[in-house]
């Protein structure tokens, strides 16, 4: 294996970081978690501590580069992210110049749902695709003919705040009724409270084990995010959506019941039926760390 092939990739979520060392076809040789501190400069100082994990378990393999996924708004192209809320960075952060300042590597830098699709491609083995990330929030990037599409402004894919309701919930955007509201975790942990267990597996178990209000909620959500992949579909057409985030652990259960949604949807419609959205809904693989994966093959990326 050529040295010149590994690359460090960082996660950054909003509770975890988690970072790998990763060959270009996407082999995972090392990866460490951490817990993610609040503010800029020590969300740095933490991610230069896993950079240095990963040196001492893979050495000289590293070639130099580190790919960093973090959520807000970034600056792809100048290594900046704001409106990170959950890191406490809200004005422009140049977290890619303090992270090589810290390492000496080169730093990439993308939003953590554009790096997780770039790992479900290479994980999937698709260049036209849509993940959709059900976590804490609700939100899209798109990997089409084998290009990350970002946006004018970085914004595409922000499908969480598409108001779909008027009479909804608030959204923490400012807006009411967004999509978000009701396909995301956060959607799950309102309408399923439970503690000990993540909402989504309590409400999946539950339903399976015949609850009827179980039912309902999980039947209710799936239909929600049965409208998320038809706007994305019905927007840019992609070969496959990709489900993935915090709720996708619930595995092979959600894409069925999602699929199952998208049917009934399609069940008064020649046109829907005519597109098959069912069968183009996959489920992220719950053993490979994407988002970190993703991150790690950044540097390969125009920005």
């Amino acid at each position: 294996m050529s040295a010149a092939k590994a690359r460090v990739g960082i996660d950054i979520g909003a509770t975890k970081m988690h970072g790998v060392a990763a060959t270009s076809d996407g082999t995972v040789l090392a990866d460490v978690l951490a817990t993610t501190p609040t503010g800029g400069d020590a969300v740095v100082s933490a991610a230069a501590e896993l950079v240095a994990q990963l040196r001492a378990r893979v050495g000289d393999v590293l070639d130099g580069v580190v790919g960093v996924g973090v959520p807000g708004l970034v600056d792809a192209a100048g290594g900046n992210v704001k409106h990170a809320v959950n890191l406490g960075v809200d004005d422009w952060f140049p977290i890619a110049e303090r992270l090589a300042e810290r390492t000496g590597a080169r730093v990439v830098v993308d939003n953590d749902v554009n790096a997780a699709a770039l790992g479900a491609a290479q994980v999937t083995g698709h260049d036209d695709l849509v993940y959709l990330s059900l976590g804490t929030g609700l939100a899209a990037a798109s990997i089409l003919d084998g290009r990350l599409r970002r946006g004018f402004r970085s914004a595409a894919g922000e499908i969480g705040h598409v108001p779909v309701d008027p009479r909804g919930h608030p959204c923490q955007c400012g807006q009411v009724g967004c999509l978000e509201t009701a396909a995301s975790g956060s959607a799950v942990a309102e309408a399923w409270p439970v503690a000990g267990i993540a909402p989504a597996q309590a409400l999946f178990d539950a339903a399976a084990a015949g609850d009827p209000r179980a039912v309902a909620v999980r039947d209710t959500f799936a239909a929600r995010v049965a409208d998320a992949i038809r706007l994305v579909c019905l927007t840019v057409d992609p070969e496959y959506v990709v489900l993935g985030g915090g709720v996708a652990q619930v595995g092979e259960r959600l894409r069925v019941a999602v699929a199952h949604a998208l049917a009934e949807q399609a069940a008064t419609s020649p046109f829907l039926r005519s597109l098959d959205l069912p069968g183009r809904v996959l489920l992220v693989p719950g053993d490979v760390p994407v988002a970190a994966l993703g991150a790690a093959l950044l540097a390969g990326v125009p920005s």
